[in-house]
């Protein structure tokens, strides 16, 4: 492995695979978010950032909505039917 970068945190290799590899100031290696975060900050790989979803709050408090309105409907209905069934209804 080739020594790219070197510094007090972290030392960065890059494998005769072409890939990185990030190891800590205390010899462990770095993976995960916090390797892509090094290798982006040093301009060695291009990561997407998935943009923050807004609207998921929105969406999710309908969902609830709804099925709170569902659950509503679903408990009503059978007292409905069993008046019908008793011959309670005025028809």
């Amino acid at each position: 492995m080739k020594v790219v970068l070197k510094n007090d945190e972290y030392t960065i290799y890059q494998r005769r695979d072409g890939r990185y590899a990030v190891e800590g100031a205390d010899k462990k290696a770095i993976n995960g978010d916090e390797k892509v975060a090094i290798l982006v900050a040093n301009d060695l790989i291009k990561a997407a950032v998935p943009a923050a979803p807004e609207p998921v709050e929105e969406a999710a408090e309908e969902a609830v909505a709804e099925a709170e309105d569902a659950a509503a409907d679903e408990t009503e209905a059978p007292a409905e039917d069993a008046a019908e069934e008793a011959g309670d209804t005025e028809d």
